[in-house]
This record gives structure tokens, sequence and C-alpha cells, in this order.
């Protein structure tokens, strides 16, 4: 059996974002899925986001962050994959 691929991906949102509970339901949908890292609201207006985790799962979070939650309105996703780290525990609000 082998070790699934595991990576992490930068994430930046845009659209209607803040004041919707967007970082807590992130954080909520990260945790259920075993994803590691944080989220937080940027000054601009946008969510930026770091999770770390399998590959797969990572792709069923982006999927997710393209909807967002009930009252969001996501008008851009942009990703950045970067290398596992294995750095981080848990998933957090950052402020």
């Amino acid at each position: 059996m082998t070790e699934k691929e595991k990576a992490r991906v930068h994430v930046l949102i845009e659209g209607r974002v803040q004041g919707v509970f967007f970082r807590a339901h992130t954080r909520d949908e990260a945790t259920a899925r075993g994803l590691q890292g944080w989220v937080r609201n940027l000054p601009d207006g946008r969510v930026e986001a770091l999770f770390e985790g399998e590959r797969e799962v990572l792709n069923s979070m982006l999927v997710w962050c393209h909807q967002g939650p009930r009252y969001s309105y996501v008008d851009r996703v942009d990703m950045e994959w970067q290398p596992y780290r294995g750095d981080l525990q848990g998933f957090r609000i950052v402020y």
C-alpha cells in the first residue's frame, strides 16, 4: 500500500466573502476533512487560506471554496500549489 500524496495549497478567495461567516465555515469544512492550516480576512476584502493534507482531499476543499457558505458569493479563487511541509497542526482562524 502506498502513502497518499500530500501537498499544500495557498488560496485567495474574492467576492462577497467577508461578513458571511466564510472563515468559520472554512475552518469547519477543513477540520471535517482532516486538513491542517489557517484562514483569515484580508484588508482588501478577500479571504486567504492555507490548507495542507492529502491532495485528493485538498481538491474537494477547493471545490467548496469556489462555492463557499450560504450568503457568500465567490467571484474568483487563486491557488498556488506548494510542497507538503507537515509543519501545521489543526486548522484555525487567524486574526
